[in-house]
């Protein structure tokens, strides 16, 4: 007689489904989604996965959707409506975006507290104080992008929502501050790399992730952590005068955080990285799938992928461990190095945003000019 086949809940049922898109979206929180995301929301990222999405931008819209289900259900004991009225907009700001001199006199002011108690909890929330506006900004872009993929406009653009962030965000002004306090320039780089000395399956990936990420135009964890076999490529050796040829390998990144339409984003590796790399592939048994793994306590190589908080950690770990202040580094200090490092060597710009995959000149030529202005002729003049 035929057992029974099992009825699933529709928690697992949306356990499964998150599974098939795991993929092409690594998800590390699978059963917390589950249980948080309603049928809606994970049709939709199954949509935009479809669609051939980003996977930065698809991961960044399911954080952002997680958090705002787990906020909408705090603050109001449902799930996100769709569309969401005016009025749960406003209220997502004046929660997110508030004075703390205010809240010293007035404790209803802001993020109620059983809100901000649920959150924690959750894991949602662990800085104290309001949000930073460009944070709020962006999870009201994603919840009006994911609010059009289901048909609806919202209120997105109601002058009163406009009028609140702009308000709040000049009652509480915010010094922006760089993403890595210090940059991971190459005599950093160096120490960090001292500290993987062995070859222990640990010692090789770390070096190989710090050598790789700074490498390749200072990639972000995010790209890192995602980087599967298929997206290399083996290239001929670089030709070098007295010296034997490079190894080279190219790193097809797909599109990107700041690549637009169809374009695809190509970086180079030569030499040292290459070889760091191909040496922690051929130990860890790499040959598809994701480059990084996860590595268990006893020094097991995990099948599981490495996610981008974890290459954040581990280049803390190792910060600390060269005898330097983790909370002066962080992941995106080797973006910011690389480009540092290149303008210290004289390497001209344009060739140096080439690796790094900058679109704003701008924005790239802050490092340089970080590293160039105290050396310049500028600062000569007497």
């Amino acid at each position: 007689m035929a057992k029974a086949k099992k009825t699933q809940t529709p928690v697992e049922r949306r356990a499964e489904e998150l599974d098939t898109i795991a993929a092409v979206l690594p998800i590390e929180r699978r059963d917390e989604l589950a249980e948080l995301l309603t049928d809606q929301d994970v049709e939709t990222l199954r949509h935009l996965v479809n669609q051939g999405m980003g996977d930065n931008t698809l991961r960044a819209l399911t954080s952002d959707l997680a958090y705002l289900e787990a906020w909408g259900m705090a603050a109001t004991g449902q799930s996100l409506p769709w569309p969401a009225p005016e009025a749960l907009l406003l209220k997502f700001v004046a929660h997110h975006l508030w004075d703390p001199k205010r809240r010293e006199t007035d404790p209803d002011h802001g993020m109620p507290k059983t809100v901000d108690d649920n959150l924690r909890r959750q894991g949602f929330l662990k800085t104290v104080g309001p949000h930073a506006p460009a944070t709020v900004r962006r999870r009201l872009a994603n919840w009006s992008t994911l609010s059009k993929w289901r048909g609806f406009d919202g209120a997105f653009a109601s002058p009163a929502l406009k009028s609140a962030i702009r308000l709040a965000v000049r009652a509480v002004p915010r010094k922006r501050g760089r993403k890595s306090a210090k940059a991971v320039t190459g005599d950093i780089l160096a120490k960090l790399l001292a500290t993987c000395a062995t070859n222990s399956l640990r010692d090789l990936r770390d070096r190989a992730i710090l050598m790789v990420a700074f490498a390749s135009g200072g990639r972000r964890r995010s790209e890192i952590a995602g980087l599967r076999v298929e997206q290399l490529t083996i290239e001929p050796p670089i030709s070098v005068e007295n010296s034997a040829p490079l190894p080279s390998l190219a790193i097809h990144l797909g599109r990107t955080k700041t690549s637009s339409g169809e374009e695809e984003e190509i970086v180079y590796l030569t030499g040292r990285p290459v070889v760091a790399l191909n040496a922690w592939m051929v130990a860890a048994k790499i040959d598809k799938g994701s480059v990084f793994r996860a590595i268990g306590r006893w020094g097991t190589l995990s099948r599981r992928t490495l996610d981008p908080q974890s290459v954040n950690a581990m280049i803390k770990q190792r910060v600390e461990m060269a005898g330097l202040e983790p909370g002066e580094f962080s992941a995106h200090g080797l973006r910011s190095g690389y480009l540092t490092e290149a303008a210290n060597r004289g390497i001209p710009l344009p060739e140096a945003m080439e690796q790094s995959r900058h679109r704003s000149v701008q924005q790239a030529s802050s490092y340089y000019n970080n590293a160039t202005r105290r050396s310049g002729r500028a600062a000569r003049m007497l």
